[in-house]
């Protein structure tokens, strides 16, 4: 398996992903959601189905098969999600858990891969008598696998006395900028609202040089964080369209093209003129099943017998997915970034040449990225609307 092609097309899905996000759920509000912690859940249910279901979740992830998609996944684990901050990089955390019903077991098979491949956790539960109990459990779990930054991500009445598997999975990202900002410089600015309206931000600045590319349409700004000693690179993306009412256009473009962000990353540090970036924090959720079903991922959601590989019991053949749950968090400031994200399924029966010198002054809705640059993995996306919305 080629582990920079299976990024490369991961990507592909996270951005086409994100733009129907953008679109459809967050085209009124900020935006911030994890498209590598989606993918693992959507892993952990193709490891555990077959036939046209397990076709169409590889299809989808743009994956050849179930053990291609398991390979992937347990290089990604190892290589872009260790922890960094023992060695003064970034702080790391990823997790996945799976909760059973005590009434079932699990396959071997499916027992191996999700403590092999997935280091998931298993936790036996009764879901029969004590849904409510489950649901803060597994809220429990993704408060402390993200360091308090996402208190739910199971609402109320998403887990009942039908349901009989949860898989989660928890992301955790802490980076400090390799140059911070000075606070004392920080200052109110106007930002432009896609209605066209100013609000007055706070906005982080520098006379620093900076990596930045200018393109066809829309900047791109790299800001990278202090990285550790191993070979990794993490670094935050800001695309910046040249129209101030300019980002549905930008979305659209980047989920659209294979390979968008590949050709679209600034390379080197030029000299900035007017440079200023607002602080920010995004809080956001959504019923990632709905999207999903929207995007023809349907099989998983609608019974049959396409999830019989997770459990050992007769009522393997009537498991289906009922919904999948996902809720991120994200603050920028003058010292870096911290970022969060949880998602849980639950299964249940039934450019151009830069110039000398460059502004960039992001007064206005753009697209932001938390990517590891090594591999091209990208963590995070979203988008900002309004600087001054949690």
């Amino acid at each position: 398996m080629d582990l920079k092609q299976s990024i490369s097309n991961q990507t592909d899905v996270a951005l086409s992903l994100s733009k129907h996000v953008a679109l459809t759920q967050a085209k009124d509000s900020n935006l911030v959601f994890s498209p590598s912690s989606i993918h693992v859940v959507l892993s952990l249910i193709a490891a555990g189905s077959k036939g046209p279901t397990q076709d169409q979740l590889l299809s989808f992830l743009k994956s050849k098969s179930g053990d291609e998609l398991n390979t992937f996944s347990s290089e990604v684990v190892a290589v872009v999600f260790a922890d960094g901050s023992p060695s003064g990089g970034p702080r790391l955390s990823f997790a996945n858990g799976v909760w059973i019903d005590k009434s079932l077991s699990f396959k071997d098979s499916y027992k191996q891969v999700m403590d092999n491949v997935y280091k998931a956790a298993s936790n036996e539960v009764d879901f029969q008598t004590k849904a409510v109990e489950v649901i803060q459990e597994v809220n429990s779990w993704a408060e402390k696998e993200t360091s308090g930054l996402i208190k739910e991500v199971l609402p109320p009445g998403s887990v009942d006395s039908a349901s009989r598997l949860i898989l989660a999975n928890a992301l955790y990202f802490k980076g400090a900028w390799n140059e911070t900002f000075d606070v004392s410089k920080t200052k109110d600015h106007d930002f432009h609202l896609l209605s066209g309206s100013p609000v007055k931000v706070p906005f982080m600045t520098s006379k620093k040089k900076q990596v930045i590319g200018a393109f066809d349409g829309f900047k791109v700004l790299g800001l990278p964080y202090k990285q550790g000693e191993d070979k990794r690179r993490f670094s935050m993306y800001f695309f910046l369209p040249d129209a101030k009412d300019g980002l549905p256009a930008l979305v659209e473009k980047m989920g659209s093209e294979s390979g968008f962000l590949d050709r679209h990353l600034p390379r080197q540090k030029v000299e900035v003129g007017d440079f200023r970036i607002p602080r920010f924090k995004i809080s956001f959720g959504f019923e990632t099943s709905k999207v999903l079903k929207e995007l023809g991922v349907v099989l998983p959601f609608s019974g049959g017998d396409g999830l019989t590989e997770m459990v050992d019991s007769p009522v393997a053949s009537n498991l289906y997915v009922s919904s999948i749950f996902h809720k991120s968090f994200v603050e920028v400031n003058e010292e870096g970034t911290e970022a969060a994200a949880a998602s849980a399924a639950v299964i249940a029966l039934r450019g151009l040449p830069s110039f000398n010198i460059i502004d960039f002054v992001a007064d206005h809705p753009f697209v932001f990225l938390i990517r590891e640059d090594m591999t091209g993995m990208v963590m995070f996306v979203g988008h900002v609307l309004n600087p001054l919305v949690a």
